[in-house]
């Protein structure tokens, strides 16, 4: 912190309030990716989709979180942070209401997309507006709570499909006024996505882009209130020297240096540390929890309940590395979380390479089935302590300020384009290789990560934003 900042001027309230109103983002975040998970069958039978044609449906909101991170980081360098999750708050209004009253696969992808685009925006604009007005020594914590939030989305999701298939009887069954279960499933995201538009309306600016923008006053007004007068003078310099040296717009050409005309390290970290969060699978276990456990013998109601559980341990998890994030740094999280996820995602893969095929469905033994389902909550645990809420706290704030947002869009556009690729591939590896070739893939991925945090990455604990350099 600057060293005219004492703890007692924080308005640690405020700094708290902020960061809670952002993840409301990364709820919806959440609640949007889980949310698909209990319509699976709603959307085969209503559209009568093939598995390549059901793997789109289910990934095309990738399609949009792509372009969305990818946008909304520039974006965001132009017109603020606030005001771009404002404009996410009301995409995920329409793309809840539309996904529910979709007729056809091609109405239902547009209202996919444009919930993507909702989504990509929230994943690296909530850690980076937290990241730009939280205190550096507890900087990581508060950024921490954006997974905690997306996985509660995800829970608060995959407890709501379980809740209203069992009071329908089914995800296809009708269920209310004439509409089938899986449809109120994407309606009720549309509470949490109103809350996330009026609670954005009451906090201010990120003023780290205040200053960026050449809005000094605004920038002064807003740190006074989060840091107290005598300090917010002096963080406004701190980021007008980290801008001095080549003060423009921040713009994508800032990922080159200007001295060799290649990519930032940086940047390739960013890259790396984002595209190695998707290639161990983790959305696999999310968009297709279901549809897997019923694959090995479970029934709709059964698998249902088993993500409901999934949910919780991840929450656990992520209430564990916010006591750890800032104590013992971002690097030690990941490299241990990597070695934790190849282990328990080989133990999956090994429990269903012993299956045998009955009736078209793989079958596995009483105690490999129990294998399965305690290795795959224990991988899904690692994941969250370690590289869910970790690789954004690194993305939000890892970047110089010059490079923050085009730095979070080429990373969000990584992560997401890999999403789609794992997500997408998934039912095409199931009919091909199987569920101990797909789960063996995502091992050896997970492996791969901790060589890559070895050597690549470096500690950004501790550090004001203002420190980073690329």
């Amino acid at each position: 912190m600057d060293e005219h900042n004492t703890d007692s001027d924080v308005n640690h309230g405020l700094v708290i309030v902020i960061s809670c109103v952002a993840t409301i983002g990364g709820f919806l975040f959440g609640f949007d990716s889980g949310v698909i998970n209990g319509t699976v069958d709603g959307l085969r039978q209503a559209f009568d989709s093939d598995s390549v044609g059901t793997g789109f449906n289910v990934a095309s909101m990738l399609l949009g979180c792509a372009a969305g991170a990818f946008f909304a980081g520039r974006l965001a360098d132009l017109y603020g942070r606030r005001s771009l999750l404002i404009v996410a708050s009301l995409l995920f209004l329409v793309s809840a209401w539309g996904s529910g009253v979709a007729g056809g696969s091609l109405e239902f992808v547009i209202y996919r997309v444009i919930g993507g685009l909702a989504v990509g925006a929230a994943s690296v604009m909530a850690p980076a507006y937290i990241s730009e007005v939280a205190p550096a020594e507890y900087r990581g914590r508060l950024t921490t709570i954006q997974q905690v939030a997306i996985i509660s989305g995800l829970f608060v999701a995959f407890l709501s499909n379980y809740a209203l298939a069992n009071f329908a009887g089914a995800s296809t069954a009708e269920f209310w006024l004439g509409f089938e279960a899986w449809r109120w499933m994407f309606w009720v995201e549309m509470a949490p996505a109103g809350l996330f538009f009026f609670a954005l309306l009451l906090i201010p600016e990120s003023p780290r882009f205040l200053v960026a923008s050449g809005k000094k006053e605004q920038a002064v007004t807003v740190l006074t209130r989060l840091y107290g007068a005598i300090a917010a003078q002096g963080k406004v310099d701190a980021i007008y020297e980290s801008l001095a040296a080549d003060h423009h717009r921040p713009k994508l050409k800032d990922l080159l240096d200007s001295s060799t005309g290649k990519i930032r390290k940086i940047v390739w970290v960013g890259i790396g540390l984002a595209s190695f969060q998707q290639l161990v699978g983790i959305n696999v276990v999310f968009y297709y929890g279901a549809v897997l456990w019923q694959a090995v013998g479970f029934s709709e109601s059964d698998a249902l309940l088993i993500n409901v559980i999934s949910g919780a341990v991840s929450i656990a998890a992520c209430l564990i590395t916010i006591g750890l994030v800032d104590k013992i740094g971002r690097k030690p999280l990941l490299f241990a979380g990597s070695l934790g996820m190849a282990v328990t995602l080989g133990l999956v893969a090994f429990a269903f390479s012993t299956g045998s095929v009955v009736d078209g469905q793989l079958s596995l033994s009483d105690n490999m089935g129990v294998l399965a389902l305690v290795a795959a909550n224990a991988y899904v645990m690692v994941f969250n302590g370690s590289w869910g809420p970790v690789m954004w706290v690194m993305l939000g704030e890892m970047f110089p300020n010059q490079l923050r947002g085009s730095g979070l869009a080429i990373a969000g556009l990584s992560q997401w384009g890999v999403n789609f690729l794992i997500t997408m591939s998934f039912p095409i590896m199931l009919a091909s290789i199987g569920l101990f070739g797909a789960y063996g893939f995502y091992a050896v991925s997970a492996l791969i990560s901790a060589i890559f945090v070895h050597k690549m990455v470096h500690e950004t604990r501790g550090l004001e934003l203002e420190e980073m350099v690329g």
